[in-house]
């Protein structure tokens, strides 16, 4: 069965033939997402109640760009997007994306502070964790719609079902990005 709006066959081989090569490289860019979290360690363990922020912000951010790339590639499929910036459809999904961060951050902030109230003790004032949140989720979320965009277009330019290589690509690439973004926010405002 072909799909109306993608050259490709919905098939194992076809599926495969796509992904695979996707997957691998995402595999490398994993193993630099582990890299810079080595090399934020020492901060991370300075400040604990930072701890809490890595996992929460590299999902919230992966998880904000896959219901972008989801939406996007339905309407890829439906035949109502277009990639030219006057484009309702597109600018509304970004911008709407973009405020669930502007939203969705600082809670989280103020959420790992106070897990570490609980927990261990925050090191940090409230302030601060949520400053921290807030900035690298903004920062994150304005990638994460790019990429999401990006990719989007390539896998439509490659011929390829965006389904297939959009949302693996957004999630690893927020991974690696969400630990850079955190610690580049961490840095300024530590």
């Amino acid at each position: 069965m072909t799909m109306g709006s993608v050259g490709q066959q919905w098939t194992f081989r076809g599926i495969t033939r796509a992904t695979l090569p996707v997957l691998l490289g995402l595999t490398i860019v994993a193993v630099g997402s582990g890299l810079v979290l080595g090399s934020f360690e020492d901060k991370l363990v300075e400040h604990p109640s930072l701890l809490v922020l890595v996992p929460v912000t590299i999902g919230t951010a992966g998880n904000l760009g896959s219901l972008l790339a989801s939406r996007l590639s339905t309407a890829f499929h439906l035949g109502t997007l277009s990639f030219s910036p006057a484009d309702d459809h597109l600018a509304g999904n970004a911008v709407a994306t973009l405020l669930l961060a502007l939203t969705l951050f600082p809670l989280i902030g103020a959420g790992a502070w106070g897990l570490s109230v609980l927990t261990t003790g925050a090191d940090l004032s409230l302030r601060t964790v949520v400053l921290i949140a807030f900035t690298s989720g903004a920062g994150l979320a304005v990638f994460a719609v790019l990429v999401t965009v990006v990719t989007t277009y390539a896998a439509y330019r490659l011929g390829l079902d965006p389904d297939d290589v959009v949302i693996p690509v957004v999630t690893n690439t927020c991974d690696v990005l969400g630990v850079v973004m955190l610690f580049v926010a961490v840095f300024v405002f530590t």
